[in-house]
């Protein structure tokens, strides 16, 4: 399959058709990715460049450009034009050691591409230094608000309302807000990437990637009733790269890896879904009378069937959900609990108990039941909510967060309930241990401590981060816009080396 490698200047584009292997996702087809066209802004005398990869989602962006400063900028632009609020977010690298300390890579938001008009940018210079830098007038001289921080890996900027905010990260650690402005830019507005040398003639580049442009939640959104559209991706653990491999305008939620590693398992409006990860194509699985089911579903280690939280009654009304099995090929659902509302979270490595979060009497708890059926079995009875349970690989424990001592943290048990232990001690909401099919690492999912322990709410900044199954410091490896539907089920690959997430954004 031939697929668009770009080669653009701000004046000039040229398509060199290369073969490749075929890529996943929608949103990686435009030659220019998510952008719209590149331009050198100012007085430039070596004219910038941009390269999109669409297999890693990378863009290479050179330009030159003697500042970006004072009442006038030149530097080289990869922009498309932008209403209401947003979040912008990258990872960035220079290329080369670079001649000038004070080149610069980073995200800018625009009134116009006139070099003397009103921005704001949030930019890392060659020397590590880190700034807010705006505008507030045409002709205006710049003004900055200088980060603590020095030379952080991701960069995020962000519009809400006439607030404009910087946060940046290093890898592997939370992202910090570092500095915000009121400024009025206009509702629609240029957003992009940018380069400048800091030198007339001289040429540098950067590798810009995870490049994310999201559109957040209204404040008046209705949680569960009003939703915002999805991106399914994949994360490599070892390299860090995303890759959005479908995007929809309805709401996916909370992807299982299928064993043989070929597909992907969603919900969506209450059906489950397989998603080829060759044709690139979902394909509704037929769960006969269960169609209100939830983000809770699990494969069985051999792969062969699979089990899904499936609402009773109304789709809204939790208080009714039950646990069922069915083939992972589709068929009828065979009714395992008894008892509502069941919420299942895992399936025991040799088959025979399924484990999930049930409400008894006022006490949300961990239960445990035979996957044909039978008696519950109780497992945790500490005052607050135990929820999102699974299974070691090996199956001696079972892991799961729980908010027993305030907030919500990770914990493991034996898989009698037994020795039960907490595993996680910061001021973050933790949810969803996933441990992987190795038996090295675990990935949780991490809200701010501003939410609330009992709460997993959709469309927030929350982090994936991964940590030694035995326990210690967890680590980020990825920032998301998501939340509740993000990862609530096993979503590793079978081979240990990537996750499977979703991420939201609106139109």
């Amino acid at each position: 399959m031939k697929h668009q490698f770009i080669i653009s200047t701000g004046k000039t584009m040229w398509l060199i058709f290369i073969l490749l292997a075929p890529v996943y996702g929608q949103s990686q087809n435009s030659a220019m990715g998510l952008f719209e066209g590149n331009t050198d802004v100012g007085n430039i005398k070596i004219p910038g460049t941009v390269s999109f990869n669409q297999e890693t989602g990378e863009y290479k962006i050179g330009g030159s450009g003697a500042n970006m400063w004072f009442a006038n900028d030149d530097f080289h632009f990869v922009w498309k034009r932008l209403k209401g609020d947003f979040l912008l977010r990258t990872r960035a690298k220079f290329l080369g050691e670079g001649t000038n300390a004070h080149r610069k890579v980073g995200w800018m938001i625009r009134h116009s591409l006139e070099p003397n008009t009103p921005y704001a940018d949030a930019v890392v210079h060659g020397d590590g230094l880190t700034s807010l830098q705006f505008r507030r007038t045409v002709d205006g001289l710049t003004e900055e608000v200088t980060a603590e921080m020095t030379a952080p890996e991701v960069i995020q900027l962000e519009r809400k309302g006439n607030t404009i905010s910087m946060s940046v990260a290093k890898s592997g650690m939370p992202m910090k807000q570092t500095g915000s402005i009121e400024l009025n830019l206009g509702n629609k507005v240029y957003v992009g990437l940018v380069m400048c040398s800091h030198d007339k003639d001289v040429f540098e580049e950067a590798i810009y990637s995870n490049v994310r442009i999201i559109k957040p939640a209204k404040d008046d959104f209705v949680p569960y009733e009003d939703y915002l559209g999805s991106r399914l991706e994949i994360l490599d653990i070892e390299t860090g790269l995303r890759k959005v491999i479908y995007t929809s305008k309805d709401a996916m939620e909370a992807p299982n890896w299928t064993m043989d590693g070929k597909a992907l398992i969603y919900n969506s409006k209450g059906l489950l879904y397989r998603f080829d990860l060759q044709k690139n194509q979902p394909e509704v699985i037929n769960t006969g009378f269960a169609n209100q089911n939830n983000n809770d579903h699990v494969l069985s280690a051999d792969g062969k069937q699979i089990a899904t939280s499936h609402h009773m009654g109304a789709f809204a009304d939790g208080t009714n959900s039950q646990i069922f099995v069915l083939p992972i090929t589709g068929g009828t659902p065979t009714q395992v609990t008894q008892q509502s509302p069941s919420y299942l979270h895992g399936w025991s490595p040799d088959g025979k108990f399924l484990i999930y979060t049930a409400e008894r009497n006022g006490e949300f708890d961990i239960y445990k039941i035979p996957t044909q059926g039978g008696n519950e079995i109780k497992l945790t009875s500490a005052k607050g909510l135990d929820d999102g349970s699974e299974y070691g690989p090996k199956g001696k424990y079972i892991y799961f967060n729980s908010n027993r001592t305030g907030t919500m943290q990770i914990w493991r048990m034996t898989a009698n309930g037994k020795k039960q232990e907490q595993m996680t001690f910061d001021d973050y909401q933790d949810w969803f241990p996933h441990p992987s099919p190795d038996g090295k690492s675990m990935v949780i999912l991490s809200f701010p401590s501003s939410v609330d322990s009992g709460d997993h709410p959709h469309y927030k900044q929350v982090m994936l981060r991964i940590m030694p199954l035995v326990g210690g410091d967890p680590k980020v490896i990825t920032y998301i816009y998501g939340g509740q539907g993000t990862i609530n089920v096993p979503s590793w690959s079978p081979d240990s080396k990537k996750v499977a997430f979703v991420s939201y954004t609106s139109d």
